[in-house]
């Protein structure tokens, strides 16, 4: 799916899923193998790969929901 990441103006990360028009926060961040997990503030958890670091905001990328 595709999300857009960018940053609030007290510059936490959030994350928008378009197609189901959920905004939430990023609440913990890792790293697995070649990707970036995200976990929501609704539990969801999801995996980027490609991401710069430090990620530039906003952007658009692909990302697969792992739970």
């Amino acid at each position: 799916m595709k999300v857009m990441l960018h940053t609030d103006r007290a510059g936490k990360l959030m994350v928008y899923v378009a197609k189901k028009d959920l905004e939430e926060a990023v609440v913990k961040q890792t790293t697995v193998d070649d990707a970036q997990v995200f976990t929501l503030a609704n539990g969801w958890e999801l995996a980027i790969t490609g991401l710069d670091n430090p990620i530039k905001t906003p952007q658009t990328v692909r990302a697969k929901r792992i739970n």
